[in-house]
């Protein structure tokens, strides 16, 4: 578990910024801490709450394609035959609400590269993980929050403050390697026009591609994984991998499941030209979305 912290950023829309670079996939390991710098004098950051961090090895020991926190599709660059240099897909935004009274629940809506599974074993792992996505939160009295953001595993999550999020908004966002270990990173929310368009130095494997609904690793008084809202169906669509439509399979599926192995979240199989799925919070299967 690291010790990191969840820190807000404004962004000016569409106008990038540098992030310093990160040690690469050898310090994950050996880091316990690992601090972010904005050299980009625009930029101001402030430290919102300690704990939130988008957690990579999915796979757990229930089964190849279950996990304690991710739910959705994930790819490998063994299974594929081929690096992953860039992603892209969108989603609808849930409509996030409380599933136990009382209880503070998050879930993070998202694409990737790096932090999941090579292979369909998951027997090997990637510590590298760059990603960008949507946040809904619920809180113990029941109120709920948005936000848009992004992460350079282990740096800790950089929050959006000038992007609105509302639930039902369509978002689309991307990741892609301009140069080698350069990334830009834009995330549009589509309803509204509003985005950011941030450009990073990044070491990544480029070994796995992913999209995924996940319950976040909370860290602080009560450290865990995040329970999980009311979502119902997650809709993500036009997925790509190197700008190509990303030919999703069923074996890709990932299920989360809670600490008793139930099933808690579940992907359908893809929809017609498999380059998108539903994904169902507090449902052991769900129903594939028509294409489009």
């Amino acid at each position: 578990m690291r010790s990191v912290t969840r820190r807000v950023v404004g962004l000016t829309p569409v106008v990038a910024a540098i992030v310093v670079p990160l040690a690469g996939p050898a310090a994950v390991a050996s880091s316990a801490t690992h601090g972010v710098r904005i050299v980009a004098p625009a930029l101001q950051t402030t430290d919102r709450h300690v704990g939130t961090v988008h957690v990579p090895h999915p796979g757990t020991a229930f089964a190849a394609n279950q996990s304690s926190n991710w739910s959705g599709y994930n790819q490998g660059a063994l299974e594929k035959g081929t690096p992953f240099t860039s992603i892209s897909g969108q989603w609808v935004v849930p409509t996030a609400s409380q599933h136990t009274k009382g209880q503070a629940e998050s879930s993070a809506t998202w694409l990737g590269i790096g932090g999941g599974c090579v292979e369909s074993s998951c027997s090997v792992p990637d510590e590298t993980l760059i990603q960008t996505g949507t946040e809904q939160d619920v809180a113990a009295d029941g109120s709920t929050s948005y936000d848009a953001w992004f992460e350079l595993i282990p740096a800790p999550e950089l929050v959006v403050t000038n992007v609105a999020i509302h639930p039902g908004d369509t978002v689309k966002a991307s990741i892609t390697s301009t140069v080698p270990e350069v990334w830009t990173i834009t995330l549009t929310d589509v309803t509204d026009g509003q985005g950011f368009t941030q450009t990073v130095p990044y070491t990544s494997t480029l070994s796995t591609a992913e999209w995924i609904e996940e319950t976040p690793l909370e860290l602080g008084t009560n450290a865990g994984l995040a329970a999980l809202p009311n979502l119902g169906t997650v809709n993500f669509d036009l997925a790509t991998t190197n700008g190509a439509p990303a030919a999703l399979t069923a074996a890709e599926e990932m299920q989360l499941i809670d600490g008793n192995g139930n099933v808690i979240m579940a992907p359908s199989a893809p929809d017609g030209d498999k380059d998108g799925f539903n994904d169902c919070a507090w449902a052991t299967s769900c129903a594939s979305p028509s294409s489009s």
